[in-house]
């Protein structure tokens, strides 16, 4: 209820303020033609840190983190713009349906978020992951894909900023940071696919310590194996660098994922 309030409080406030892109700053609304184009996932593909660590599913994500997108990201996740929920939750909806999901006769498909910690949820007033989440589900059940959101996940204990850390201590602050709530199995019972969802990765050790949570608890699986659902990951963005160049043969570079920076149009970014 209290993000309920929040976000249409901030809608108000557009009415009767004048408002500025939360990418680029142009004036007249609140995400411009332009930056909503950027987040449009129309590059979406495959990603993979380097190094990449172990237990890491597969990964995809809708565009590259910079310029516009990370203004438009930290805008949501940290100063509160709810109404840019829309948007990041359609990107994370592409990202999920290049993971291969959406065919016909698939299955159901569980969105697990990664869970915030309750005194950063109470510092922004909102979990962001969760929101773009439930923005997600809601785009991919109007595409026809059988989504839900399924918050599963919590942190079982405190873990430090992760801003400023290496790969090997982001791994160690989290190592066994998170546990699936009882009934969790119950749950995501039925579901075909489970992707771990979240706005962003960098050096994946968040997904790899939500895969492994979840899998201690009996859910998802690799790829090709049996029985069970499919385990894997989606993100609104990752570093450039991360996206899996196609043909690339097990390496990982800059591909299609940001359209807009090949465009006329980068320049207002």
């Amino acid at each position: 209820m209290r993000e309920w309030w929040r976000g249409l409080a901030g809608e108000l406030a557009g009415l009767v303020l004048p408002v500025d892109c939360a990418g680029c700053g142009a004036a007249g609304e609140t995400l411009c033609g332009v930056c909503r184009s950027a987040l449009s996932g129309a590059g979406a593909g495959p990603v993979r840190p380097s190094p990449s660590p172990a237990g890491l599913p597969a990964v995809y994500a809708a565009v590259a983190y910079r310029e516009a997108v990370r203004a438009v990201v930290l805008a949501h996740k940290e100063r509160g713009a709810l109404p840019l929920a829309g948007a990041l939750g359609a990107a994370l909806a592409a990202a999920v349906r290049t993971g291969g999901v959406g065919g016909v006769g698939e299955g159901e498909v569980a969105l697990v978020p990664v869970p915030s910690a309750p005194h950063r949820v109470r510092a922004r007033g909102h979990d962001p992951a969760r929101r773009i989440a439930l923005a997600a589900s809601a785009r991919l059940r109007r595409e026809g894909v059988p989504a839900r959101v399924t918050p599963v996940l919590r942190l079982r204990r405190a873990v430090a900023d992760q801003a400023g850390l290496g790969a090997s201590e982001r791994r160690e602050n989290l190592a066994g940071a998170l546990v699936a709530r009882p009934g969790a199995g119950r749950v995501t019972a039925g579901a075909a696919r489970i992707v771990i969802v979240d706005d962003l990765v960098t050096t994946g050790s968040t997904l790899v310590e939500a895969a492994r949570a979840l899998r201690a608890a009996g859910i998802g699986r690799p790829d090709g194996a049996a029985p069970g659902a499919v385990l894997l990951a989606a993100v609104v963005a990752a570093p450039a660098d991360a996206f899996v160049r196609p043909g690339a043969g097990g390496g990982s570079g800059r591909s299609r994922a940001d359209p807009v920076r090949n465009s006329n149009r980068a320049k207002n970014l």
